[in-house]
């Protein structure tokens, strides 16, 4: 019975590693794919800006004007439309989305932490043009009405309706991480004699740094990458905006506006040099928010 069960166990220990090794690779796998298709999409849009380069014509659409009737085709007003908006979004849905996370994990009551993560979590599945079409007839109206200043579609409405779009992006992000960290550290901290406040602040939130970061990345990115709701809400005007009540125009919105152009077009042209920012844009903050986190002592990994 002995020998059996030995071999029994032998059996699942080799199951067990072969599993491990399976999982592995589908990880590996998966993570060259991603990999591959990011630097695919990179090549792809290089692949077609060069032709503007090398006629010449990279100048004229790196310049502040888009007026196509007149031949202008600068396309930076909206590359600033694009960072002001998703800036604006980001920091104001991050400090909500930290909050959010600390009151339903210890600062709130139960009865309460369980329903808002239901409504964060059904957020999530509402599509993008319902924020904006509820925005477009609901929030423009309002801002029109008080401030009494443009149309109300504006850099304002665009901003409020994708800080409520990321928000759900960031509580999940960073509500999973604080998951994964266990009730044990607060029960450890909570018999040093720390609050709860303390906790979170000292103890808690400083081992959540991979959640943080991943979230204000992936809030950001997911801001700069909306199309549906800038195309709806902000004006649509290809300017650079003095105010939050001016109308602007996003990359994306640009993208979405141009692509059923002439293909011959400089217009046209302007869509593979727009996705080119964009996708630099994304890449030079995600590299910018790991190497302050790797520089304020913490790293990226995770727990002190």
């Amino acid at each position: 019975m002995e020998s059996l069960n030995a071999q029994g166990g032998g059996q699942a220990k080799r199951c067990e590693m072969w599993l491990e090794r399976f999982i592995s690779i589908i990880l590996l796998v998966s993570g060259l794919a991603s990999s591959l298709a990011v630097a695919a999409i990179f090549l792809f849009l290089i692949y077609f800006t060069t032709p503007i380069v090398a006629k010449g014509d990279l100048l004229k659409l790196l310049s502040w004007d888009w007026r196509p009737l007149a031949g202008q085709y600068g396309i930076l007003p909206m590359a600033v439309g694009s960072v002001c908006l998703a800036l604006s979004a980001t920091l104001v849905a991050y400090p909500l989305g930290i909050g959010v996370c600390c009151f339903t994990h210890s600062l709130g009551p139960r009865f309460v932490a369980r329903p808002i993560m239901i409504i964060i979590e059904f957020m999530t599945s509402i599509p993008t043009v319902v924020y904006g079409f509820v925005s477009a007839f609901l929030l423009v109206p309002i801002l029109r009405q008080w401030f009494e200043q443009g149309t109300g579609f504006s850099w304002l409405a665009a901003s409020v309706t994708l800080t409520v779009l990321v928000l759900p992006t960031i509580v999940l992000v960073i509500h999973t991480q604080l998951l994964q960290l266990g009730s044990e550290t607060q029960l450890t901290a909570a018999a040093l004699g720390m609050s709860t406040a303390q906790t979170l602040m000292w103890v808690v939130l400083p081992q959540a740094s991979r959640g943080l970061v991943a979230a204000v990345i992936l809030g950001f990115g997911r801001a700069l990458g909306d199309t549906i709701v800038s195309l709806m809400v902000a004006g649509n005007a290809p300017q650079v905006p003095d105010s939050l009540l001016d109308s602007i125009r996003t990359l994306t919105a640009h993208i979405a506006l141009v692509v059923a152009t002439d293909i011959h077009s400089p217009a046209y042209h302007s869509l593979f040099l727009a996705g080119l920012i964009l996708v630099t844009i994304s890449a030079a903050v995600n590299l910018s928010l790991r190497w302050i986190v790797g520089k304020s002592g913490g790293g990226y990994g995770g727990t002190h």
